[in-house]
């Protein structure tokens, strides 16, 4: 869709100097750095273009930040189903599963229900099982009932490892690591011998006097002389048994899984998705278990170079407010863009005529409370394979403050200018807009003048002389190669509050000059064939 507007960060180019290798810029390399024009062609551009709504501003830095400029903090950890929040420790532990009743569809990945299965209908008489309400799926195909309604997480875990599941599949990687883990520590218990300094769960001992002693006696010297020699230790065995861990591929469960796909075709068989979901892994549909609720995070962002706090959600698990948001579509202007009125012709987006001049009208909106200098420039041709004329008219203007349209209509009566103030904002803002049109298509674009200008906006003519794009037989155009992208400098100037250390000293607030550059890509259209 156009037009459709974009936000550069820079931090693409910024590279983490070589230690003992960084070396301060001169003052005609800064210039030539700052000089350089951005090339929204270039393939680097499209790992540096943002959308405004996807930008953070840092007040400390007074700079855009990206997605890759921010560092994210997990606040808090909560369940979307039942709005539990959990503490990391727990989290780690249990795998970022809900610990509590909430499940989801293996199937459609919907919430599921507990319902019981009692003739009467008396909720408080199991057994119980879960029920999806999308799709119908109910735990009973895979054979799982509930006699108690709590605590079901252990109950499937229970049903893993119960033996009639055993028989027919092999046990999941949980119980065999647990298996193997307990089989060999009783193996390296029994073949070495006991050590003072270790503890029975493998862990070094330094509380108790006898470590104590046999570590100073490393140092000192003088256990050397009354050093017992150790045992060789005995060899361990391997796991012999499935009891103890093995697990031996057999070729006739290959075969069975080969025949079940074969009898139960592409739409029996677990996708990869499905199969993510499971705890344990599962090769068919009719095997899939519920899925306990993945956990959801609250995350702080602060600036990757001063730590500042750019966006801090509130602690309540159930609020979506936030106590800090500092997005940046608060502090850069919004622009749009429009075909200019006194063209007198209907201008296609999707078909830009070529080798002729285009007027276009850019609209700057100030979101700020601040009066806002602004400084525009782009290049004569645009960067990239095919080179497109562009002059902005009017490259420098101020944009006013966003304050209540009445708050200047009651100033403009304390000076004593409330006749012509009121009448001049009838005019501007109560209007006939069949007027204003009109008035549009008669006025004529002038060199370093505004086209029209609000209370907190500013129009500037932009003029475009598009360059022939396709206009060979067997030229092969790139993906959006036609597409007319205008690289413009945005810099902006505004007195803001001191935020120093002597920001707050004083009774007044002090006023300190905030610059910020970037650059902002247009997408203004389509170019169109040239026609002979």
């Amino acid at each position: 869709m156009f037009p459709y507007f974009y936000i550069r960060c820079p931090c693409t180019d910024v590279s983490a100097p070589i230690k003992g290798q960084y070396r301060p810029l001169t003052g005609s390399e800064e210039d030539e750095e700052q000089e350089r024009t951005f090339d929204p062609k270039s393939p680097r551009a499209n790992f540096s273009l943002y959308p405004p709504e996807h930008l953070q501003y840092c007040e400390d830095c007074h700079e855009i930040r990206c997605p890759r400029c921010i560092i994210e903090e997990i606040a808090c950890w909560y369940c979307p189903s039942c709005l539990f929040e959990l503490p990391s420790t727990m989290v780690k532990g249990d795998g970022c599963r809900c610990v509590r009743n909430c499940f989801n569809c293996p199937i459609c990945t919907a919430p599921m229900s507990l319902v019981t299965l009692d003739i009467d209908g008396n909720t408080l008489v199991g057994p119980w099982t879960l029920l999806c309400g999308h799709c119908n799926w109910t735990s009973l195909e895979v054979g799982i009932k509930f006699d108690k309604a709590t605590n079901l997480r252990n109950q499937i875990q229970q049903f893993l490892h119960s033996d009639s599941r055993s028989e027919n599949t092999p046990p999941g990687p949980d119980h065999l690591y647990t298996t193997l883990k307990s089989f060999y520590s009783s193996q390296l218990s029994a073949s070495n011998p006991s050590n003072p300094l270790l503890t029975p769960s493998g862990g070094f001992n330094y509380s108790s006097p006898s470590s104590l002693a046999r570590i100073m006696s490393l140092y000192t010297g003088l256990g050397a002389q009354t050093k017992k020699q150790t045992p060789k230790p005995q060899p361990m065995r391997e796991s012999c048994d499935p009891s103890e861990g093995l697990v031996v591929t057999d070729p006739i469960s290959d075969a069975a899984a080969v025949q079940k796909l074969r009898e139960r075709g592409w739409a029996g068989t677990a996708n990869a998705e499905q199969r993510g979901m499971q705890t344990t892994p599962q090769r068919f549909v009719a095997d899939l278990l519920p899925v306990a609720t993945l956990l959801r995070t609250k995350k702080n962002k602060r600036c990757r170079s001063c730590r500042h706090i750019l966006v801090k959600p509130e602690a309540k698990v159930q609020s979506t407010r936030f106590k800090i948001k500092l997005v940046a579509i608060n502090y850069i202007p919004t622009m749009t863009l429009k075909p200019s009125p006194s063209s007198h012709q209907p201008l296609d987006s999707q078909a830009l005529p070529p080798l002729r001049p285009i007027q276009f009208l850019l609209t700057l909106k100030n979101p700020m409370f601040d009066s806002v200098r602004i400084t525009l420039a782009t290049p004569d041709l645009t960067p990239g394979p095919h080179a497109h004329r562009v002059t902005i008219l009017c490259p420098q203007f101020e944009i006013g403050a966003n304050v209540d349209l009445w708050d200047d209509a009651l100033n403009g009566i304390a000076t004593g200018d409330a006749a012509d103030d009121n009448l001049s904002l009838a005019r501007k803002y109560l209007g006939n807009h069949e007027s204003i049109l009109r008035r549009d298509e008669r006025k004529v674009a002038e060199a370093g003048k505004v086209w029209d200008k609000g209370r907190n906006w500013t129009t500037v003519v932009l003029e475009v002389i598009c360059a022939e794009v396709g206009g060979g037989e067997n030229e092969v155009l790139m993906e959006d190669e036609d597409v007319l992208e205008i690289p413009v400098s945005v810099r902006m100037e505004w007195d803001g509050e001191a935020t120093g250390a002597d920001a707050g000293m004083g009774i007044e607030k002090e006023k300190e000059r905030i610059e910020l550059a970037y650059w902002a890509v247009i997408g203004a259209g389509r170019i169109a064939a040239l026609k002979l």
